[in-house]
């Protein structure tokens, strides 16, 4: 019997010493690897970080530039044509999580010189989707130099999304948790979580060591929540949950009315900066042009824009974007939100500078679905004095703005009305 009671104590503390074997192996071998991944991925990222500030400065001195848009396209165009046609943009990454395709390494630096051109022309895009992609298919191909499986692989992904958002706006929080919530709706990929930060801490500090400045906005008057200031809250998250679904629309009519009457992309591209350029030059501003970070200070921190601001900012992007050229929708979407959340402001009466912090983050997870990120955003761009007015317009937002999102490979597993599977890609 004693012999019996030993055995069996030896077997436990042999099944309890494999455990933390294990477990201790996966955390030294997820945190060295999201250390790589935060390095690597946070240089390339300050790379694209300066390329991008370097072509803006250098087309505000020279507007001219501004005419050259259709070249622009027509190079980027063929680049895609020739070696890019595998690619997938945003949505092919997302689906790598997924396990449903895979991200050629070619991404990397097609995206970031495509950008680049976008940007240097002026057209309007943002650079976020061209983060997730430069990350995306970095970690990728990093995970299979050292011969990751193919669950392993998904969560590096994960961790190269994150790091690459992270060291481009300096919202390590955020970053970490969008690469966990975007992919699938109503289901958290926790078995990244730690990953995720540490990439995510490691590229924010590399790129701040570099030089790269953290976004922030100075939000200039925030008020005491109230019945009133709260209600009026709620009125301009719903009116944000509604631009959102707008923008979306947009995005896809455009794309269809070019696929419908411009099928050759060449003369697409082409059809589609001349409409950039005429649009921008009825409006007499550059301000449109690039993702619109201009037009988000001049909202948070005096007040101030024009009526119809958020209205051209989603045309002249949808008209870049889906025209052929590169860069992201979710910068774009700050600047909608900002924009109309001070529209709001002034005509309910309510702190604009507020309203337009707080229509930033609902325009944003209207578009993306992606809640936690959007407070986290919310916090680390503006502070968290104003936490109840951002809770309440991002849970608005969220709830109102239905199944629409900017990824069509995006997931929605759970219903946002009810503890339903429901599993169906958002709309678009």
């Amino acid at each position: 019997m004693e012999e019996e009671k030993e055995q069996k104590v030896k077997e436990k503390l042999s099944y309890y010493g494999q455990e933390i074997k294990r477990d201790v192996g996966n955390l030294v071998k997820w945190l060295l690897l999201a250390a790589v991944v935060g390095c690597v991925t946070g240089a390339a990222s300050t790379l694209f970080s300066f390329a991008l500030k370097g072509v803006t400065a250098y087309r505000k001195a020279n507007e001219w530039i501004f005419l050259l848009l259709p070249v622009m396209g027509l190079i980027i165009v063929f680049l895609y044509e020739k070696i890019g046609k595998e690619d997938g943009g945003t949505n092919q990454v997302l689906s790598t999580v997924r396990s449903q395709d895979d991200v050629p390494l070619l991404s990397a630096p097609l995206i970031f010189i495509s950008t680049a051109l976008t940007h240097l022309a002026g057209g309007s895009a943002g650079r976020e989707g061209a983060a997730i992609q430069l990350g995306g298919s970095i970690a990728n191909q990093l995970g299979r130099w050292i011969h990751l499986d193919e669950e392993d692989r998904h969560v590096i992904v994960m961790c190269g999304m994150s790091a690459a958002f992270s060291a481009l706006f300096g919202t390590p929080m955020a970053a970490a948790v969008f690469a966990l919530e975007v992919v699938s709706v109503g289901v958290m990929y926790y078995t990244a979580l730690m990953p995720c930060m540490i990439a995510s801490l490691i590229a924010s500090q590399f790129a701040a060591g570099m030089g790269v400045t953290p976004e922030s906005f100075h939000v200039v008057d925030i008020p005491a929540l109230s019945l009133e200031t709260g209600l009026k809250m709620v009125i301009v998250a719903v009116g944000c949950a509604v631009v959102s679904i707008i923008f979306c629309m947009v995005l896809n009519a455009v794309a269809g009315l070019y696929a419908k009457w411009l099928k050759n992309p060449y003369i697409r591209v082409v059809v589609g900066a001349c409409l950039v350029i005429a649009v921008t030059l009825l409006l007499r501003t550059d301000e449109y042009m690039g993702s619109g970070a201009e037009l988000i200070a001049k909202a948070v921190e005096t007040g101030q824009t024009d009526t119809f601001a958020f209205l051209w900012k989603i045309i002249l992007t949808a008209l870049t974007m889906r025209a052929g050229f590169r860069g992201g929708e979710i910068v774009p979407s700050f600047c909608v939100g900002a924009t109309f959340g001070c529209v709001m402001g002034n005509l309910l009466g309510l702190s604009p500078s507020i309203c337009a912090a707080c229509g930033m983050a609902a325009v944003f997870c209207g578009v993306t679905n992606c809640p936690i990120t959007s407070i986290l955003i919310a916090f680390e761009m503006f502070g968290f004095r104003g936490v109840s007015f951002y809770l309440i317009a991002v849970s608005i937002s969220y709830a109102a703005s239905g199944y629409y999102g900017l990824y069509k490979d995006q997931t929605i597993v759970y219903s946002k009305y009810k503890a339903k599977y429901v599993n169906r890609h958002t709309r678009f």
